[in-house]
C-alpha cells in the first residue's frame, strides 16, 4: 500500500496567493487545506494533523513569526516561511522562532515544491538500525536515538523538526567534528547562489537554539562543541 499524500496547511491572509498555491501544490500531488489567518489556522490545526505548515509572515493580527514561536510550544510540524523581507536579520527572526525554512516574495511555485520536498524528506521516519549506541548521555540531558527523543531526567525536551535532523546527524557522527557545509548539506537546504554564507549562519542559529536544550551553561558547551576551523561536534559522555 502507497504512503498517503502529504497534507500541507497553507496560512495566507492573500486569498488569491492561497488559490494559486493550492491549485499548483494539488498538481504536484499534495492534499492541502488552506487557512486565511492565524485563528483560522489554530482551529483548523487543533482537529487535522499536517506534515507541514506553509506560513505567510505579514498578516494582519497575529504575524507568522509569533504564529510560529507559539506553535513550536506544541508541536514539531515543519514550518516554511513565505516572508516578503529577504535581509538576513529577518530570516534570523524566522529560524530563532522555529521556522525549517523560509521562501522569499517573490518566487516562483516550483521552487516551493522543491523546498517542501526537501524538508520532507529530511524529517525522520522511521530511523534505520545503527550499530551505534541507543542513547546518548549528555550530562543529565539523554538523547533516545531510535526514537529522535531528548530528555531532561522525566521531562521530554521538545524539539523541531530540524532539531531533530540535526540530532540524528550528529547521533550518526559522535565524536566526530562536522563542518557547516556537511550540516547545510545534511538539511538539504541549498544555499542561494546570491546569499553565499546564508545558510551556514541559518545553520548557527539552529547550533545555539539546540544548545539551549541539551547544555548547562549554553555559553559555554560542553556536549555541543565548537571545532576551531572544523565546525561542530557532539561529545557525549
Amino acid at each position: 500500500m502507497s504512503d498517503p499524500d502529504p497534507h500541507l496547511l497553507i496560512v495566507d491572509d492573500d486569498e488569491r496567493i492561497r488559490d494559486l498555491l493550492a491549485r499548483f501544490l494539488k498538481r504536484q500531488g499534495f492534499l492541502i487545506t488552506t487557512a486565511r489567518d492565524a485563528v483560522h489556522a489554530r482551529r483548523l490545526l487543533a482537529g487535522l494533523e499536517f506534515d507541514l505548515i506553509v506560513l505567510d509572515v505579514m498578516m494582519p493580527g497575529e504575524d507568522g513569526i509569533s504564529l510560529t514561536e507559539s506553535l513550536r510550544e506544541e508541536i514539531r510540524t515543519p514550518i516554511l516561511l513565505l516572508t516578503a523581507r529577504g535581509e538576513s536579520e529577518d530570516r534570523i527572526r524566522g529560524f530563532e522562532a522555529g521556522a525549517d525554512d523560509y521562501l522569499v516574495k517573490p518566487f516562483e511555485p516550483r521552487e516551493l515544491a522543491l523546498r517542501i520536498n526537501a524538508i520532507l524528506r529530511r524529517v525522520p521516519d522511521s530511523p534505520a538500525t545503527r550499530a551505534l549506541p541507543k542513547v546518548l548521555h549528555l550530562g543529565e540531558v539523554r538523547y533516545d536515538v531510535d526514537r529522535a527523543e531528548l530528555w531532561a531526567g522525566d521531562t521530554p525536551v521538545r524539539l523541531t523538526a530540524t532539531e531533530v535532523q540535526l540530532m540524528r546527524v550528529f547521533s550518526a557522527h559522535p565524536g566526530e567534528p562536522l563542518s557547516r557545509q556537511q550540516l547545510v548539506e545534511e538539511l538539504g537546504r541549498g544555499a542561494s547562489a546570491d546569499q553565499p554564507g546564508a545558510q551556514e549562519r541559518a545553520v548557527d542559529v539552529q547550533i545555539t537554539r539546540l544548545r539551549r536544550k541539551i547544555e548547562a551553561d549554553p555559553k559555554q558547551p560542553r556536549y555541543l562543541q565548537t571545532i576551531r576551523g572544523a565546525g561542530y561536534m557532539l561529545a557525549p559522555d
